[in-house]
């Protein structure tokens, strides 16, 4: 088992728009992922794409072929849209996006199910192994503890919710007509900020219809659902549009929306629901993702002082999550020298009883006795090795790790890149704070990690008897 380097890449609304990030995106979750697994030297992939962000991480041998393998998904991006990432670049960010720090809306709720849910597709593709798994858990984790232990997520503000909000700044909402396609989550919250706003009339269209049904009965306003076949029908004498659905292509051209008349279309959908040429008719007014920003900037500084407090947070379950892939580090390396000594241990034992059965037969005490004088020599021989490798971890050795697994384990390659800091590399805007040293051990660590990783259970129990830090 080697632990390989995580490697990320990522485009999302801080460096690009949306045709940038619709450029990056794939077509789906599942099939990003299962394009990384098949690129060459990739053991583990994770990809979340959401209308906001397309972002995809490997855990590959070695960087050179992380990079290599990520540029088969968003090699269609310019490259100033799009930021690289190492080890612990890539693991810190996850765990600020799950926090709703990195997102449009700061804290936002939504995009904590959206990782959830790309977490699950990763898992059931078979693309975690024990190195993303550790960090994606890990990620949720903090993700849940922030939504509960601070007020980053304070009056539920969302992107449909600020869909809403910008609605208001264009058109009186109090008695309009509102049309919102798509009846995801994000169509169900738009929809609900739409009535809250004092819409008269809402129509919900959805290619499934008892999902929009089912959207119209929560809406306090009367609501009606229709297929999305209706859409064009739908669009005639609505005041507001807000599409929100995950349509390969465009639901809406100019001439749908043209012959709507005097309408204020937002678009949600990543990739878009609405043509970019329907910008250019005279009575349509459309907005995409990227006009939310101005209404976003106010919930940023309402949720400063929460933000500082998940800041913080980060920062002390970043360390732990660092100090948990260090003891699996050490764990790895131990677990191989012992495995080494072992089968020299047991070679030596039956050559020593073959020889002794040769001067006479043996009883199974006298047996138990050389087996167990040869534990007792492996224990106390490795007990001070074991000492140092576990020390050499706990201080980010990685030099001292790398030559007992060498020495201990042939097929250990040159190649092989371990999780040490100054491994990791960056294209574009390298993220705040990621060059905070470690300083809590290893030791202290060993609960706080959610997934359980293996460590002494591979390891013989003399060993464990003998590698006390006494």
């Amino acid at each position: 088992m080697d632990v390989g380097v995580i490697c990320g890449s990522r485009v999302s609304h801080d460096r690009a728009g949306v045709d940038e990030i619709e450029d990056a995106a794939g077509e789906d979750v599942r099939a990003v992922v299962e394009t990384l697994l098949d690129s060459e030297g990739v053991s583990e992939a994770f990809a979340i794409q959401t209308c906001n962000r397309a972002e995809a991480y490997v855990v590959a041998e070695s960087t050179a072929r992380g990079r290599r393998a990520l540029e088969a998904v968003h090699g269609d991006a310019p490259d100033d849209a799009v930021v690289e990432t190492g080890h612990e670049e890539s693991l810190r960010h996850l765990i600020r996006v799950a926090a709703g720090l990195e997102s449009l809306v700061l804290g936002e709720d939504q995009i904590l199910g959206q990782f959830k849910r790309a977490v699950e597709i990763a898992r059931n593709a078979g693309a975690l192994g024990a190195t993303l798994e550790i960090g994606l858990t890990k990620a949720v984790h903090v993700g849940e503890r922030a939504r509960t232990e601070t007020e980053i997520n304070e009056g539920a503000i969302s992107i449909g919710s600020a869909a809403a909000r910008l609605a208001e700044t264009e058109i009186d909402l109090d008695g309009s007509t509102a049309l919102v396609v798509g009846a995801g989550e994000m169509g169900k919250l738009a929809a609900n900020a739409l009535a809250d706003a004092g819409v008269a009339e809402l129509t919900v269209a959805n290619r499934t219809v008892p999902h929009a049904e089912h959207v119209a009965e929560t809406v306090e306003t009367p609501a009606r659902a229709v297929s999305l076949d209706a859409v064009a029908d739908a669009l005639d004498g609505a005041d507001v549009v807000v599409t929100a659905t995950s349509h390969p292509e465009y639901l809406l051209d100019p001439d749908d929306v043209g012959e709507a008349g005097e309408t204020l279309v937002i678009d949600l959908a990543q990739p878009r629901d609405v043509h970019p040429d329907a910008a250019e008719l005279e009575e349509v007014v459309v907005h995409d993702i990227d006009a939310l920003e101005s209404v976003t900037e106010e919930t940023k500084a309402a949720r400063k002082a929460a933000a500082e407090e998940v800041e913080a947070m980060i920062d002390a379950e970043f360390d732990r999550l660092l100090d948990t892939y260090k003891r699996r580090q050490a764990d790895e390396a131990i677990s191989t020298m012992y495995e080494a000594a072992e089968q020299v241990k047991s070679r030596e034992v039956d050559t020593a009883i073959s020889r002794l059965e040769a001067q006479g037969e043996l009883t199974d005490e006298q047996r138990e006795t050389v087996e167990s004088m040869a534990d007792a020599l492996v224990g106390q021989l490795l007990a001070a090795p074991t000492k140092s490798l576990r020390d050499a971890a706990t201080e980010d050795d990685w030099s001292t790790i790398q030559t007992a697994m060498a020495l201990f384990d042939p097929e250990f390659g040159e190649s092989r890149t371990s999780i040490a800091p100054g491994s990791r590399r960056e294209r574009n805007g390298r993220e705040a704070g990621d060059d905070r040293k470690t300083e809590a051990s290893a030791t202290d660590a060993a609960g706080d990690c959610e997934t359980k990783q293996s460590g002494d259970e591979e390891v013989p129990q003399y060993a464990l008897e003998s590698a006390s830090d006494d």
